[in-house]
């Protein structure tokens, strides 16, 4: 099959950073699907993987987890899927990654693909809507509600692909009032289309911008990227009794100064539960097909903003250039071999 990998971390820019290459098709187990990969998209992890992982004994590494895709093969006890299935999933972290013809993923991590989406603008989601729902749901416990709540929810970067969602899921889903942030024009008229209630700048202080307009502090944080740079305007920022989620991996912060305000501190990863193996595993496979139904219905849109062609080390390399960058606004997609 072909497949991109990298055998050593170097500059997106080096002739090697990324390059195609033939591998052995790969072969499902127990519980995985042999998905042909149509699409895919690239997350900042892609990047952090390729930069800091340098693959052991100089050997292929393949990366890429977002995948949109059909089921060509399942193994022996598989029971949510069978061949011809349309699919979506974000994959594992321990495996190989889905910038290859095919792939292999436990069915318990996958959802089917929602039908009112070609493969480029599934593939943009499965990973930012895994983070963004554990984020808001398991780590933060908002309480899904129709109405106004009262409360409010600060988006520290979220013209990102993470962001993206996050935004439409509080907006959809919760009575939050959602603040995101955007240093552009550009990424700021994003975010208010996605729909959130306001826009502020994370290039000024977080908390005078909240006062700008009107909002003296707020109840949930969720930081996405630089968190450490904001940290200090994101303790300011919280009432007393807060919640703050973080995606990033600040090198250090002082959690002392959220004791104060008996702020909480949570961590969502969203591979933690198919790094662990943990019993609820099957719960991004549930939540996959709530945000696929949502999707069909009109509720919640897709968030591929860049389709760089076919999958090859090429435009892959431009994704990850651009990823780098820290321009990116919604998600980078490529489709097909």
């Amino acid at each position: 099959m072909k497949a991109v990998a990298y055998y050593e971390s170097l500059p997106i820019d080096a002739p090697n950073a990324l390059v195609d290459l033939t591998l052995p098709d790969p072969t499902p187990g127990p519980h995985d699907l042999l998905v042909e990969v149509r699409a895919i998209s690239v997350n900042p992890v892609d990047v952090k993987v390729r930069t800091g992982m340098p693959p052991a004994d100089n050997q292929p590494r393949v990366l890429g987890w977002d995948a949109a895709g059909v089921v060509r093969a399942v193994g022996a006890d598989v029971s949510l899927f069978r061949p011809g299935d349309a699919v979506w999933y974000a994959g594992a972290l321990q495996r190989a990654g889905t910038n290859s013809e095919l792939h292999v993923v436990d069915e318990r991590i996958v959802g089917k693909m929602p039908a009112t989406l070609g493969f480029a603008q599934a593939a943009a989601l499965p990973l930012t809507a895994i983070t963004a729902w554990e984020l808001l749901f398991d780590r933060l416990q908002v309480p899904h509600a129709d109405t106004p709540s009262g409360k409010t929810l600060l988006i520290v970067g979220a013209a990102g692909g993470v962001g993206s969602i996050l935004v439409q899921l509080a907006r959809q889903l919760t009575g939050l009032t959602v603040i995101g942030t955007a240093s552009r024009p550009e990424t700021a008229a994003w975010v208010r289309e996605l729909g959130a209630h306001h826009v502020i700048n994370h290039t000024q202080p977080l908390a005078a911008e909240l006062r700008r307009i009107g909002v003296p502090e707020v109840d949930y944080v969720a930081s996405l990227n630089q968190t450490e740079h904001h940290f200090e305007q994101i303790v300011e920022a919280l009432k007393p009794q807060g919640r703050l989620a973080l995606i990033d991996d600040p090198t250090q912060l002082d959690v002392r100064k959220l004791k104060a305000k008996s702020v909480s501190l949570h961590w969502e990863f969203m591979y933690t539960r198919s790094m662990f193996h943990t019993d609820d595993q099957i719960e991004q496979h549930h939540l996959l097909n709530r945000v696929a139904a949502m999707i069909d219905d009109g509720t919640l849109r897709s968030t591929m903003s860049e389709h760089f062609g076919a999958i090859n080390a090429a435009n892959l390399k431009r994704a990850h250039a651009l990823i780098e960058s820290n321009q990116a606004r919604g998600k980078i997609v490529l489709e097909g071999f």
